[in-house]
């Protein structure tokens, strides 16, 4: 601080008396105080003066030494030249080789100290990995990415391997995950032996494994439930690499940016480094498919169905036996697509009247050796909506149609005599506009008996006219459940109504009365639907050449920024065509469907088999109407674990921690020039 900015000192003359100067003695005072103010003002620093501490702290001495060979003792203690915190070691200290027994990590004052539980290995490099989780106990400076190694043998092993851990599905960065090399080369020591050496992913599937032997080695990457660094769990997410690594290292260059601040570069030096090999290791994580079947529950939420749920599907559909009612044509089994969820709808009015059923049910379970068995059950089968309780509502609605009416007839209004029977729910997906390559949907709350196309009509409108217009309808049968307005249906309710749809010209769609009934004989009230196909001029058109990969089974699909499927595509000669895209943004993203069932599937370790590859188009496609997108779009050539972009990639990742850097705004502030290293 400069003393002339304190006003309340007045700097004293000097009085030349023969010999010497002399000051007064109130003078000296008066400077001895503002010695303490400036002292304190320095303490202080900010904003009264001052500069803040951005240095990070260092390391003075390590116990075993940083890099020493035949270290003995599991208490490791690291000094350092000030005051420091660690952050979370539990999730962001790695400690390799894996220990069975988590390690105790704490920081002392100006130390921190590590407590190994497991006994030391022989002949064995250590690795302490801190990444950035050290910063000084005032500031908060991050040390940076601090490794501490030792070795109990002759000599440190110091090769490295990095890369990416992505979810296979998606690409989505996984933080958190182990992954592990292991020098044996079995193809089943994943599951019998813990791994070698370990890494964690940080925020952006990024990891490094340090102190690694020259040698060859397997990759895994394992989200390890239980902590024995073994995959021993079907449920634990895996990644495996199908070809060996091999670690090496060679002499390189790169570019270290010295920023004045956060807009004006200071210096580029060149900094010379060992380069190892590979550094783009790239894991693609799955979890199996959970083959083991068993009943997980039943319930029956409503009076009329009730649901099997089973852990996994099985081609055998399951034998009910009414114990306490006769089952013969009694029930009408709809199956989720993927046949692990089973309702039973109950065709006869007595028995869903009827509040406990109880049945004997035969299916097929997995049995401790993993084989499918026969198994039987018996269920009582309780409705969560007693008839007692159906009828006091059902009489309570008929009390409140009989005031109305008489309330009407008081009033000489329009009234009936009769209460009407309940109309059937029946969910219609058209608006007022439709596109050209999209059709009608019907969804219903209850399975059908009866659609009938005679009471279905579909007019179009030319030159004023309206003329009969050619339509089919079809029981919707696809592998993907559909939504209705946010309701979503068993797709044996669902039916689509396909027409000749043509560009910028009006439709009309009428319903008679009882066009539809489901099988409790509830039907459809008349309907009227008018609606305009658009115009091609309201669209776009996407066209991507793909290359990189010759595959006759590839499927695109065009995404929103949700990462949601909007359309989906087959690749047929190497071209995927999107037609009447809407205008806005889109994510593209590929796979391969080795199987053709239309959608992604998983792998399988003890198969070797790998999930099926996945490729996002690494740009965002703006769409504009009348305007066409035609790009070629080769698979290979950005790295997998660039290619989704940011924008629709929800795994963000952690912001390093970085020194604020807050002496340059400050000297800004002053009107000072900023010195890096100077503004202490």
């Amino acid at each position: 601080m400069d003393l002339r900015q304190l006003n309340i000192f007045k700097f004293p003359k000097v009085i030349n008396k023969g010999r010497g100067h002399s000051i007064n003695s109130m003078h000296l005072l008066l400077l001895l105080v503002a010695g303490v103010v400036v002292s304190s003002c320095a303490r202080m620093g900010r904003p009264d003066g001052g500069w803040y501490d951005e240095t990070p702290p260092h390391v003075i001495e390590a116990t075993p030494t940083a890099g020493s060979a035949h270290a003995k003792s599991n208490k490791i203690i690291i000094h350092f030249n000030e005051f420091v915190k660690i952050d979370n070691p539990t999730e962001n200290v790695v400690v390799s080789p894996p220990q069975l027994e988590a390690p105790e990590i704490k920081s002392t004052g100006k130390g921190i100290v590590v407590d190994l539980k497991d006994s030391l290995k022989q002949n064995t490099t250590y690795t302490i990995d801190f990444s950035d989780a050290i910063t000084d106990n005032n500031e908060g400076n991050p040390l940076g990415n601090y490794t501490y190694s030792f070795s109990t043998g002759d000599e440190i092993d110091t090769m490295e391997v990095s890369g990416y851990v992505l979810e296979a599905e998606n690409l989505e960065p996984i933080q958190g995950i182990l992954v592990g090399l292991y020098a044996d080369l079995s193809d089943t020591v994943f599951q019998k032996k813990p791994m070698l050496r370990v890494s964690r992913t940080d925020g952006y599937g990024h990891f490094v494994v340090r102190g690694i032997k020259k040698g060859t080695y397997k990759v895994y990457a394992l989200q390890d439930a239980d902590g024995n660094y073994i995959f021993n769990q079907k449920s634990e997410k895996l990644a495996f690499l199908g070809d060996l690594i091999t670690p090496s290292s060679k002499p390189d260059i790169r570019q270290d940016t010295i920023w004045t601040d956060s807009l004006h570069i200071q210096a580029i030096n060149r900094i010379g480094y060992t380069h190892f090999l590979p550094d783009d290791i790239t894991l693609r994580a799955f979890t199996e498919v959970q083959t083991n079947r068993y009943l997980i529950k039943n319930e029956r939420k409503e009076a009329n169905h009730f649901d099997l749920i089973f852990s996994y599907g099985s081609k055998e559909v399951p034998q009910i036996k009414g114990l306490n009612f006769n089952d013969k044509n009694a029930l009408l089994m709809e199956s989720t697509p993927t046949g692990d969820t089973l309702t039973y709808w109950l065709r006869d009015s007595a028995l869903i009247n009827q509040d406990t059923l109880s049945v004997q049910l035969t299916y097929q379970a997995t049995d401790s050796a993993g084989n499918l068995k026969q198994k039987s059950d018996t269920l009582q089968l309780l409705s969560k909506q007693p008839y007692a309780k159906r009828l006091k509502e059902q009489q309570k609605n008929l009390e409140e149609w009989q005031k109305a009416m008489e309330k009407a007839k008081k009033k000489n209004e329009p009234y009936d005599s009769v209460m009407p029977k309940p109309k059937l729910d029946m969910r219609i997906s058209v608006n007022s506009t439709m596109n050209p390559d999209e059709n009608v949907r019907f969804g219903f709350t209850t399975p059908l008996a009866i659609a009938d196309t005679s009471k279905i009509h579909l007019y179009v409108k030319h030159d004023s006219l309206w003329y009969i217009s050619p339509f089919v309808l079809e029981q919707q049968r696809d592998t993907t459940v559909v939504p209705f307005n946010d309701a979503y249906m068993h797709n044996t309710r669902q039916y689509v109504l396909k027409g000749e749809w043509r560009p910028k010209v009006e439709y009309s769609l009428e319903l008679d009365s009882a066009a539809f009934v489901d099988i409790y004989g509830t039907a459809s009230e008349k309907l009227k639907k008018g609606f305009l196909v658009k115009s091609d001029d309201d669209f776009s058109t996407i066209i991507l050449t793909i290359a990189g990969k010759n595959d006759p089974n590839m499927i695109v699909q065009l995404l929103d920024n949700q990462d949601k499927v909007v359309k989906q595509v087959k690749v047929i000669n190497q071209m995927a065509h999107f037609f009447y895209v809407e205008p806005r943004d889109y994510y593209v993203r590929l796979l391969v469907d080795r199987n053709h069932n239309g959608r992604w599937d998983t792998g399988n370790f003890d198969q070797k088999m790998q999930p099926e590859e996945v490729y996002y188009y690494p740009k965002k496609i703006t769409c504009r109407a009348k305007w066409d997108f035609s790009e070629t779009w080769n698979l290979t050539g950005t790295p997998l674990f660039k290619q989704k972009p940011a924008e629709i990639t929800k795994q963000k990742g952690k912001k390093q921690r970085q020194i604020r850097s807050r002496n340059a705004k400050r000297a800004i502030d002053m009107g000072l020039e900023y010195v890096p290293g100077l503004m202490k």
